[in-house]
């Protein structure tokens, strides 16, 4: 069983900069890929980023790419997402996820962390 506790979330004006943390409590962190998903009121879950288990490939979301970068920190047992450049269409939840398969489908990941908040004014 691997919990899973995202944090760092808030509201930032439009043009600024958070970083998500999601923190893990199992000694096999570096056997998950991870992912970054988020979901905004009224709108459907949407994958944001991926990152494999020794940190060596990732992808974004074309939404997010050239603002967002994915990192991990297999012996904090840590995985980060850098917003910068924030648009207020990025309001939303985000929720971190830990799976055995490197995908951006959120059914292939069975631990999930709760979400937090960021919010985007303009």
């Amino acid at each position: 069983q691997v919990q899973l506790v995202a944090s760092g979330g808030g509201l930032v004006q439009a043009g600024g900069s958070l970083r998500v943390t999601c923190a893990a409590s199992t000694d096999v962190f570096s056997a998950y890929h991870m992912v970054w998903f988020r979901q905004a009121p009224g709108k459907e879950r949407e994958f944001v980023a991926i990152i494999s288990q020794n940190g060596d490939y990732t992808m974004l979301a074309d939404s997010v790419k050239g603002r967002f970068t994915i990192s991990r920190d297999n012996r904090k047992k840590a995985l980060y997402l850098q917003m910068n450049t924030l648009l207020p269409e990025d309001t939303a939840v985000y929720v971190c996820a830990a799976g055995f398969t490197r995908s951006t489908r959120a059914e292939n990941y069975f631990f999930w962390s709760r979400g937090t908040q960021v919010t985007v004014s303009s």
